[in-house]
């Protein structure tokens, strides 16, 4: 991330999505584009051909055609959620394989969606589906509607700042990648959320743009009807918990923007540190070779900023790829999470409003404790490793100066 040019991703090339061709089907097979899905027996390597990466369409495919995990390691992931809390999880998403696409009207990106669940609400135990940001949108947007007595997860912002930050390059893509994953698992998490049929849908519809449009007509009614019930009356009587949580929201997005700009400061700083240390070093190693004697102590210096330079470079990358965004998923989680103002004014409704916020309240406190310990102690263990680095490129030079000192 510090260094060089941000990478290029894949791209599809400019043609349409619609003219591209399934990778394992013949010449005379067509792919018509949307969110298809189609089960698969397992997930394998991903496979090229030629010089050429493997190319999907924007609709499912078999998850096995393409999938960058293998079986074992899906496996073992799933092993590892498993192992959380102690329960048994019935379900799991999982977004990657991230592909450019290059139309006449457009470019974006599309992300694949895998599916694992033994759940009686899905037609199949496995789907892989291809979307690409507005769908996430979309299904947030259903889930605001359908649900409106809960806190939704956020979604990374969609806008960025031209000419600062290239939405195609692979590392903002990544970035994105797991932001969007996580919101995932946060539905896919939630006993509630995760049983929406706009989650269902989301997750192994063929295509996708037709229930956009067309919509859910039960399911729109019922989301409208909701949201009709649960809005359009004062609140007088929430509890006062409620607007201790507000003020807690609010002073808790504060501290963490500042910590988040002050962060950005530093790794500012560290990259521009970074690119002295760069120039920094080969003076000594073309300084060596002017000098008899001095030459392999003035080569270890050389060697010892550099091995510095790459603890840095890897410190900021960190910095970066892991500690920013966990601060500003919840920098926007805090945003999503403000207490509406307006409930039905039935009593029994208001108290069912009440417990449903107050438990996605414990749910996301219990969340943030866990990610914010793991996060702490990422950021504990990577400067260590960073000064621990440093410290033995330094003491590795000592004994050539010794040795020199000691031959004279």
């Amino acid at each position: 991330m510090a260094g060089g040019p941000p990478k290029a991703l894949p791209s599809t090339g400019p043609h349409s999505l619609r003219d591209m061709p399934h990778p394992l089907a013949g010449s005379s097979s067509e792919e018509a584009v949307g969110g298809d899905s189609t089960p698969s027996p397992d997930l394998l390597m991903a496979r090229s051909f030629g010089d050429k990466d493997l190319i999907l369409p924007n609709g499912g495919t078999p998850a096995g055609t393409s999938s960058p995990a293998s079986s074992s390691s899906l496996l073992n992931r799933l092993q590892l959620d498993d192992d959380i809390d102690g329960e048994t999880r019935d379900l799991f998403v999982i977004v990657d394989d991230p592909k450019k696409h290059v139309c006449t009207m457009e470019t974006y990106i599309t992300y694949r969606i895998t599916t694992k669940s033994t759940r009686v609400e899905f037609d199949l135990p496995e789907y892989s589906v291809r979307r690409r940001y507005q769908d996430f949108d979309w299904l947030r947007s259903k889930l605001e509607e359908s649900q409106p007595t809960h806190l939704i997860p956020p979604l990374p912002e969609k806008f960025v700042v031209k000419g600062v930050v290239d939405r195609f390059s692979e590392e903002f893509v990544e970035t994105r990648r797991k932001a969007l994953d996580k919101f995932l698992k946060r539905i896919t998490d939630h006993p509630v959320l995760s049983f929406n049929e706009h989650f269902n849908v989301f997750l192994t519809a063929k295509d996708l743009n037709a229930y956009k449009k067309q919509g859910i007509a039960l399911l729109t009614r019922m989301g409208e009807s909701v949201k009709h019930v649960t809005g359009g009356y004062k609140l007088r009587t929430r509890p006062l918990e409620f607007a201790a949580i507000g003020d807690y929201l609010d002073t808790f997005a504060l501290k963490l923007g500042t910590i988040d700009r002050i962060a950005q400061r530093i790794i500012k700083e560290e990259i521009e540190y970074l690119v002295e240390l760069r120039e920094y070093g080969p003076v000594y190693s073309t300084w060596s070779a002017l000098e008899g004697e001095l030459a392999e102590p003035l080569e270890g210096v050389s060697a010892c900023i550099g091995n510095c330079s790459t603890a840095l470079e890897e410190l900021t990358d960190d910095m970066t790829e892991d500690f920013l965004p966990v601060l500003r998923e919840y920098i926007l989680y805090s945003d999503s999470m403000k207490v509406p103002a307006d409930v039905e004014k039935c009593q029994d409704r208001m108290e069912c409003f009440n417990a449903d916020l107050k438990a996605d309240m414990e749910r996301w406190q219990n969340n943030k404790r866990q990610d914010f310990r793991q996060l702490l102690m990422g950021m504990a263990d990577k400067n260590i490793q960073y000064y621990e680095k440093c410290l033995m490129a330094w003491e590795s030079i000592i004994p050539l100066l010794q040795e020199k000192q000691e031959a004279k």
